[in-house]
């Protein structure tokens, strides 16, 4: 999930759902219709504490985890990934198929279903949506707005013209065709992106999705993003009351599995402390993020931990704008001198485990076959005296103020880090800053890349694709690696435009041992985030890429 800098980086391998309590979970599609289920039979709100607000509420124009989260609730996509895992699952198409040359895809589409203002889903209304993307024109293409379609789909009408969007035609009300102008083999799987959910062509139009005023820096959305989203969801919108919550209620004539709640509440508790004080004291029912150093209490006093499976990465990023570290032995003496393991045990979740690619294992494309440098001070002080380096400075930033699902506790992790380098003969500078904007902004803008040397930093994958993870990281220059290596934009470049994933697969092994041979920084862990509960909350399935949709969680008080 993209680090969101606005208002203020992400298919075969099933991901093992970890739980470390007894909460209820379905293992069979939470929304597959035809369902039994009796509408409203548990009744009630389900409360839920999120870490911030929602930048606003049309997925199409987000790219932060809290405003997907509750778009998750609202809006549905032609595919989804299959509760708890990465695996692909259909949702408003049944079906799909690719042409041969990569470059076309046809959906077979669910039959009966409408949106929640009772406009007909068909393929008209996908083929409204592509082309409402692609049509984007002004603010509306700026990456701080429309950050996936821009990424993934590289180009508009006009403007920023170019791209890999050809045209989307509907064949009838079951059918639609997309076809591109370049081979994109993990298509499909970026459709289970909430950015690409489907959004009723009539509120679109009615509320003026598209008229966003204002800047980059500073948007103001349409009347539809704020107060109108319209999907074809469980949920539908209610109200949202600036800095405290948001309310959706039950949609009573949804196709599928209809919710057994009432409602659900989003409260917005952004810190960490606060939102543990409040499911202990009864007020929430639930909220994401746990601390480590709380888990072990919540679940002794009795409350569900659900480990959310690890789909991420941990990195300590190397900037290469220091010409110091611009030499790889100094990157290989920085590496040996991290001990992982003691990484993980110190300062990150129970069921993390150490990281020796940019990307974790349940990616096609990792290779198995890469060895992760070994813990070794000595080795590491013999390389910064090969290198001349033996008096090596390197300033060390790191966030403050903030829990990622990579990062649960920064300052912690720094702290291990530090007093590693530290044995191997590296003098550590700290750089603090908080997170959003002036951590963000000094490790990946321009202007930051005198302040840091190294830094932590990570990474959420959206779905499961290599290039969602190294090519993020590494398909061009940037400041945050502040390198140049001309054959790895090109091979990555080249990668993603394979036309089948069995093209991929081979193509991103040899990056990844490319990468790791390179060693642009030292990816450190998989660090498995924790949700936490009321005793009384039922089938809520936590999913790698947090696909969690709501209409199965029930709640008894």
């Amino acid at each position: 999930m993209r680090n969101t800098r606005i208002l203020r980086r992400g298919i075969a391998a099933i991901a093992a759902l970890t739980l470390a309590g007894t909460l209820g979970a379905c293992a069979q599609s939470q929304r597959e219709t035809g369902s039994t289920t009796e509408e409203g039979a548990a009744g009630g709100d389900f409360v839920f504490a999120a870490s911030s607000d929602p930048v606003m509420l049309d997925p199409a124009m987000a790219s932060d985890g809290e405003t997907f989260r509750i778009a998750r609730q609202q809006f549905e996509g032609l595919v989804s990934a299959k509760p708890g895992t990465t695996e692909l699952e259909p949702l408003l198409a049944t079906e799909w198929k690719a042409s041969e040359d990569g470059k076309s895809y046809t959906f077979t589409l669910r039959e009966g279903v409408t949106f929640s203002d009772g406009t007909d889903f068909n393929g008209e209304a996908v083929c409204a949506n592509f082309d409402r993307w692609y049509n984007w024109s002004g603010v509306n293409q700026s990456e701080n707005l429309t950050y996936y379609y821009g990424k993934l789909f590289r180009g508009y009408k006009t403007g920023k013209t170019g791209g890999i969007y050809d045209s989307c035609a509907a064949t009838g009300p079951t059918e639609a065709t997309v076809k591109l102008k370049k081979p994109f083999a993990a298509f499909v799987q970026a459709m289970t992106l909430p950015a690409f959910s489907m959004q009723s062509p009539t509120a679109l139009k009615q509320y003026n999705a598209d008229d966003t005023q204002g800047t980059e820096e500073d948007p103001r959305f349409s009347a539809y993003a704020t107060e109108h989203p319209t999907g074809t969801g469980p949920f539908v919108f209610e109200k949202w009351e600036r800095d405290q919550q948001v309310t959706l209620k039950r949609n009573d004539s949804y196709w599928g599995d209809k919710a057994k709640v009432e409602r659900v509440i989003i409260r917005t508790i952004s810190d960490p402390k606060a939102r543990t004080q409040e499911l202990q004291a009864g007020n929430i029912d639930g909220y994401d993020l746990v601390g480590p150093a709380d888990v072990q209490p919540l679940k002794d006093a009795g409350f569900q931990i659900q480990n959310r499976p690890a789909f991420n990465i941990l990195y300590l990023g190397i900037n290469q704008k220091n010409k110091a570290l611009q030499d790889v032995k100094v990157r290989e003496a920085i590496a040996h001198a991290i001990d992982k393991e003691a990484v993980v045990k110190s300062s990150l979740p129970e069921g993390s485990v150490t990281a020796k690619e940019f990307m974790p294992n349940l990616v096609e494309g990792y290779n198995d076959a890469i060895e992760d440098p070994a813990y070794d001070v000595d080795e590491a002080k013999k390389l910064l005296k090969e290198a001349g380096q033996e008096n090596l400075e390197l300033k060390f930033a790191y966030p403050t103020g903030v829990s990622r699902p990579y990062m649960p506790s920064p300052e912690d992790t720094f702290a291990v880090i530090k007093s590693q380098l530290e044995k191997a003969g590296i003098k550590v500078t700290p750089v603090a800053a908080k997170w959003s904007p002036d951590y963000l902004d000094m490790i990946q803008g321009d202007a930051g890349t005198d302040k840091h040397d190294i830094h932590l930093l990570g990474w959420t994958g959206d779905y499961n694709d290599p290039d969602n993870f190294v090519g993020v990281f590494f398909g061009a220059k940037s400041a945050e690696w502040g390198f140049d290596n001309p054959t790895l934009f090109s091979d990555l470049g080249a990668a993603r435009e394979l036309p089948t994933r069995d093209e991929q697969v081979p193509a991103y092994e040899k990056i990844n041992a490319a990468i790791a041979a390179y060693i642009p920084g030292v990816p450190l862990a998989h660090p498995a985030p924790s949700l936490a509960f009321a005793k009384g909350v039922e089938g809520y399935v936590a999913s790698p890429v947090q696909d969690e949709v709501w209409n199965n969680v029930t709640v008894a008080r």
